[in-house]
């Protein structure tokens, strides 16, 4: 069997082959383990592309990924520029998978960030004096990422030069479960605060995400729809 088939193939597009003057290399087996190792790793090999990974974005095997997302022998990764007309200054993502504030602080940070404000949104046991056992999320997926993705666009245009990035997890959550991750940064901290705290209350507010709690009992009730 050729060692090839063991190795990480990594393949630039675009800028990102300009940037990095080549359009193909490998990395030995086991070298890195996850598009965020692969981050630190193209950083120190590509000087000229390092400012500019945060604002890529990585595929393995024909399927577009998080930063968070785990590599195995034989992965190919397409690392590829934001397409013409795509936004550097916002992410949005709802999805299943469980949720990290590292995914989202990857995204914000740059080198002329001072600041980077986070907030992690947790399922909590109780609300309104009731006991809460799980809760389920819901999305019109298509609808709520460009919303999300509007959003955002909106707080950063308000407060000024500033990157957010938000995920919002859908499906059956758990006690202690993290719900949401939301990440801002900026050159200074109070406009780092305010993007955060916008973000997140305006997700809250106009995102087409529905949450369904489920008491002690089992007995399940939609957020938002309570009886008058």
């Amino acid at each position: 069997m050729s060692s090839e088939k063991h190795c990480l193939t990594i393949s630039f597009h675009a800028a990102a082959r300009d940037l990095a003057e080549t359009r193909e290399t490998t990395l030995a087996e086991n070298s890195v383990q996850s598009i965020l190792e692969l981050q630190a790793h193209l950083a120190s090999e590509y000087p000229r592309l390092a400012p500019y990974l945060d604002r890529m974005r990585y595929a393995v095997n024909d399927e577009f990924v998080s930063d968070d997302a785990r590599l195995g022998s034989g992965d190919r990764v397409d690392v590829m520029p934001p397409v013409a007309g795509g936004s550097t200054r916002v992410r949005a993502t709802i999805r299943e998978e469980s949720l990290s504030l590292d995914e989202v602080v990857a995204h914000v940070s740059h080198s002329g960030a001072g600041a980077v404000a986070t907030f992690m949104g947790v399922v909590r046991d109780h609300a309104e004096g009731k006991a809460v056992s799980r809760l389920d999320y819901e999305a019109q997926l298509k609808l709520a990422t460009k919303e999300m993705i509007r959003v955002l666009e909106a707080i950063c245009d308000e407060v000024g030069e500033v990157r957010i990035s938000a995920i919002h997890r859908v499906g059956r959550l758990r006690v202690g479960d993290v719900a949401v991750v939301v990440a801002a940064s900026a050159a200074h901290r109070a406009e780092a605060f305010q993007a955060c705290r916008l973000a997140i209350d305006r997700i809250k507010e106009t995102v087409p995400i529905w949450k369904r709690e489920w008491d002690a009992e089992g007995t399940p009730n939609w957020v938002g729809l309570e009886p008058q």
